[in-house]
């Protein structure tokens, strides 16, 4: 749990760190769009090209980077698993009761896997590369728009702000707690599936408590310095879209017209 990145922010100065937020974020959700336009190997490997050279070209320790994905590719496995023998179609190499493993489930399964393996490597190198405040900053200018309709896109931004700043305090602190847990004796590999889980209680019942007792205080804390989710607001970062931007949006752009010329 120590090696995973999700929520965390590694401040640097390379050109992926100086892209606006507003251009990381809009791209990484375009991105998502266009992965599914893919239809053959050829598409496919364009896609994972361009993902592993934004990873490799984006200054971030690879073998850091890897290795904090790693968990959540198990995730990922599951789904596979009820793609790979749950769909059927083409050839049929093996079959019992309700599962089968046939030519389009085997195809379908790895199709899916590169699907969500792509979208943890950007969305994470999104996170990796842009600070908490920066993406809430983002997200509210994105969705301004929608204040005409009086949509409470200020309270969202710093909800997204906040969850994202706590997603690495809590595995922190899930990691201080099993480990005084293992002090008193406790043993979380020790058994079957049952004990395990019986074992994780001790875990979660001080790390519910911290939580909401941080909860209270930095609400207490907000309050006192006189937040209010209405009215218009200053910011000392202003963002700033820049040529940079608008190179990053014509590779994109470009990439997919290679990936519809790709296309069956």
């Amino acid at each position: 749990m120590n090696k995973m990145i999700l929520g965390r922010y590694l401040p640097g100065d390379t050109w992926l760190h100086r892209l606006d937020p507003r251009t990381k974020i809009s791209i990484s959700f375009y991105f998502i769009v266009i992965i599914f336009f893919a239809d053959n190997v050829l598409s496919y490997a364009l896609l994972l090209a361009f993902t592993f050279g934004v990873i490799f070209s984006s200054g971030i320790n690879q073998k850091f980077f890897f290795n904090g994905v790693r968990p959540l590719f198990l995730l990922i496995l599951i789904t596979v698993f009820f793609q790979l023998f749950l769909t059927r179609g083409g050839h049929i190499y093996w079959s019992f009761g309700p599962f089968a493993l046939s030519q389009y489930g085997i195809r379908s399964s790895i199709y899916v896997f590169l699907r969500f393996m792509m979208i943890i490597l950007m969305s994470t190198l999104l996170m990796l590369t842009t600070a908490p405040l920066m993406i809430a900053d983002a997200i509210e200018s994105l969705l301004s728009p929608l204040k005409r309709i009086h949509f409470p896109i200020d309270q969202i931004a710093l909800m997204i702000s906040l969850a994202l700043r706590f997603v690495p305090t809590l595995m922190d602190e899930t990691i201080t707690i099993m480990n005084a847990q293992r002090a008193r004796g406790v043993d979380f590999s020790d058994g079957g599936l049952v004990k395990r889980i019986k074992a994780m209680i001790p875990v979660l019942i001080p790390l519910f408590v911290n939580t909401f007792s941080r909860a209270g205080d930095l609400g207490t804390a907000m309050e006192s310095r006189g937040y209010s989710g209405e009215g218009e607001r200053t910011r000392y970062r202003k963002l700033t879209w820049a040529r940079r931007d608008n190179i990053a949006w014509a590779v994109m752009l470009l990439l997919t017209g290679l990936l519809f010329i790709l296309r069956n």
